[in-house]
Protein backbone atom coordinates (compact mmCIF):
# COMPACT_ATOMS: atom_id res chain seq x y z
CA UNK A 1 0.00 0.00 0.00
CA UNK A 2 1.43 3.48 -1.00
CA UNK A 3 0.67 6.46 1.38
CA UNK A 4 1.36 9.61 0.01
CA UNK A 5 0.42 13.91 0.84
CA UNK A 6 -0.46 16.60 -1.57
CA UNK A 7 -0.76 20.04 -1.07
CA UNK A 8 -2.80 22.19 -2.57
CA UNK A 9 -2.73 25.73 -1.31
CA UNK A 10 -6.22 26.29 -3.25
CA UNK A 11 -8.53 23.36 -0.95
CA UNK A 12 -10.71 25.40 0.94
CA UNK A 13 -11.19 22.04 3.06
CA UNK A 14 -8.70 19.50 3.95
CA UNK A 15 -9.67 16.47 1.67
CA UNK A 16 -8.49 12.38 2.17
CA UNK A 17 -9.24 10.15 -0.31
CA UNK A 18 -8.74 6.37 -0.38
CA UNK A 19 -8.17 4.73 -4.13
CA UNK A 20 -8.45 1.19 -3.53
CA UNK A 21 -8.90 -2.31 -6.37
CA UNK A 22 -11.16 -3.15 -3.72
CA UNK A 23 -12.94 -2.80 -0.73
CA UNK A 24 -11.49 -5.62 1.85
CA UNK A 25 -11.37 -5.48 5.50
CA UNK A 26 -8.12 -3.46 5.46
CA UNK A 27 -9.71 -0.22 3.66
CA UNK A 28 -12.50 -0.10 5.91
CA UNK A 29 -10.47 -0.31 8.75
CA UNK A 30 -8.22 2.68 7.47
CA UNK A 31 -11.54 4.69 6.79
CA UNK A 32 -13.29 4.24 10.11
CA UNK A 33 -9.59 5.44 11.50
CA UNK A 34 -9.64 8.40 9.40
CA UNK A 35 -13.31 8.94 9.56
CA UNK A 36 -13.09 9.06 13.18
CA UNK A 37 -9.98 11.08 13.53
CA UNK A 38 -12.22 13.89 11.07
CA UNK A 39 -14.88 13.92 13.27
CA UNK A 40 -15.57 16.55 15.65
CA UNK A 41 -15.26 15.11 19.03
CA UNK A 42 -17.58 16.88 21.60
CA UNK A 43 -16.73 16.04 24.81
CA UNK A 44 -20.03 15.41 27.72
CA UNK A 45 -20.19 17.34 30.73
CA UNK A 46 -19.97 15.49 33.90
CA UNK A 47 -21.71 15.92 37.09
CA UNK A 48 -21.09 15.43 40.59
CA UNK A 49 -24.05 16.85 42.77
CA UNK A 50 -24.36 20.75 41.55
CA UNK A 51 -20.65 20.67 40.19
CA UNK A 52 -20.32 20.22 36.26
CA UNK A 53 -16.70 18.59 35.36
CA UNK A 54 -14.65 18.99 32.19
CA UNK A 55 -12.43 16.23 32.24
CA UNK A 56 -10.40 14.92 29.44
CA UNK A 57 -11.79 11.64 28.11
CA UNK A 58 -8.81 9.95 28.29
CA UNK A 59 -9.38 9.89 32.54
CA UNK A 60 -12.31 8.00 32.21
CA UNK A 61 -12.41 4.26 32.47
CA UNK A 62 -16.14 3.68 31.14
CA UNK A 63 -19.53 4.77 31.08
CA UNK A 64 -22.44 2.61 32.65
CA UNK A 65 -26.20 2.45 33.10
CA UNK A 66 -26.91 2.48 36.69
CA UNK A 67 -30.02 3.37 38.48
CA UNK A 68 -31.78 5.15 35.15
CA UNK A 69 -28.50 7.24 35.01
CA UNK A 70 -25.26 6.82 32.82
CA UNK A 71 -22.08 7.17 34.72
CA UNK A 72 -18.35 7.64 33.88
CA UNK A 73 -15.93 5.99 35.79
CA UNK A 74 -12.44 7.06 36.30
CA UNK A 75 -10.01 5.53 38.94
CA UNK A 76 -11.06 7.10 41.97
CA UNK A 77 -14.48 8.76 41.19
CA UNK A 78 -17.67 8.55 39.36
CA UNK A 79 -19.61 11.27 37.99
CA UNK A 80 -23.17 11.54 35.97
CA UNK A 81 -23.76 12.85 32.86
CA UNK A 82 -26.91 13.19 31.15
CA UNK A 83 -26.27 11.67 27.82
CA UNK A 84 -27.28 8.42 26.71
CA UNK A 85 -25.18 5.37 25.96
CA UNK A 86 -26.18 5.44 22.27
CA UNK A 87 -25.45 8.74 21.93
CA UNK A 88 -22.01 8.86 23.93
CA UNK A 89 -21.02 5.70 21.08
CA UNK A 90 -21.47 8.69 18.77
CA UNK A 91 -19.59 11.55 20.04
CA UNK A 92 -16.55 9.65 21.81
CA UNK A 93 -13.57 9.52 20.32
CA UNK A 94 -12.53 5.77 18.75
CA UNK A 95 -10.82 4.43 21.70
CA UNK A 96 -13.84 3.96 23.63
CA UNK A 97 -16.09 1.08 22.42
CA UNK A 98 -19.53 -0.31 23.41
CA UNK A 99 -18.57 -3.86 25.10
CA UNK A 100 -22.15 -4.77 26.33
CA UNK A 101 -25.84 -3.59 26.58
CA UNK A 102 -24.79 -1.40 29.41
CA UNK A 103 -21.20 -0.24 28.99
CA UNK A 104 -18.41 1.97 27.10
CA UNK A 105 -15.13 1.43 27.83
CA UNK A 106 -12.12 2.99 27.19
CA UNK A 107 -9.56 0.54 25.57
CA UNK A 108 -6.33 2.41 26.08
CA UNK A 109 -7.03 1.55 29.94
CA UNK A 110 -7.82 -2.32 29.65
CA UNK A 111 -5.21 -4.17 31.80
CA UNK A 112 -6.54 -7.58 31.54
CA UNK A 113 -9.03 -9.92 29.78
CA UNK A 114 -10.25 -12.89 31.64
CA UNK A 115 -11.99 -14.61 28.68
CA UNK A 116 -15.01 -16.81 30.17
CA UNK A 117 -16.72 -18.78 26.72
CA UNK A 118 -19.83 -19.46 28.57
CA UNK A 119 -20.72 -16.20 29.26
CA UNK A 120 -19.24 -12.48 29.59
CA UNK A 121 -15.56 -11.85 30.07
CA UNK A 122 -13.92 -9.61 32.68
CA UNK A 123 -11.97 -6.62 31.95
CA UNK A 124 -9.73 -5.20 34.40
CA UNK A 125 -8.20 -1.86 34.26
CA UNK A 126 -4.72 -0.21 35.55
CA UNK A 127 -4.39 1.22 38.56
CA UNK A 128 -8.16 0.73 40.20
CA UNK A 129 -9.78 -2.18 41.31
CA UNK A 130 -13.21 -1.07 39.02
CA UNK A 131 -13.70 -3.50 36.29
CA UNK A 132 -16.38 -4.32 33.67
CA UNK A 133 -17.95 -7.26 31.93
CA UNK A 134 -17.94 -7.79 28.60
CA UNK A 135 -20.54 -9.83 26.89
CA UNK A 136 -19.81 -12.40 24.31
CA UNK A 137 -21.66 -10.29 21.67
CA UNK A 138 -19.08 -7.48 22.27
CA UNK A 139 -15.90 -9.76 22.37
CA UNK A 140 -14.42 -10.30 19.29
CA UNK A 141 -15.06 -6.74 18.36
CA UNK A 142 -13.11 -5.87 21.09
CA UNK A 143 -10.27 -8.38 20.19
CA UNK A 144 -9.91 -6.53 16.92
CA UNK A 145 -9.67 -2.89 17.91
CA UNK A 146 -7.51 -4.17 20.53
CA UNK A 147 -5.03 -5.65 18.16
CA UNK A 148 -5.76 -2.15 15.49
CA UNK A 149 -4.33 -0.36 18.51
CA UNK A 150 -1.21 -2.88 18.85
CA UNK A 151 -0.21 -2.47 15.34
CA UNK A 152 -0.98 0.88 14.70
CA UNK A 153 1.47 2.00 17.60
Amino acid sequence: MKVRIEIDGNLREDEVIIRCSRLDDNIKRLYDIVADAAREVKYPVLYKGNVEYYLPMNDILFFETSDNCICAHTTDDVYNTTYHLYELEEILPRYFMRVSKSTILNINHIYSISRNITSSSLVQFMNTHKQVYVSRNYYKALRLRLEEKRLIK
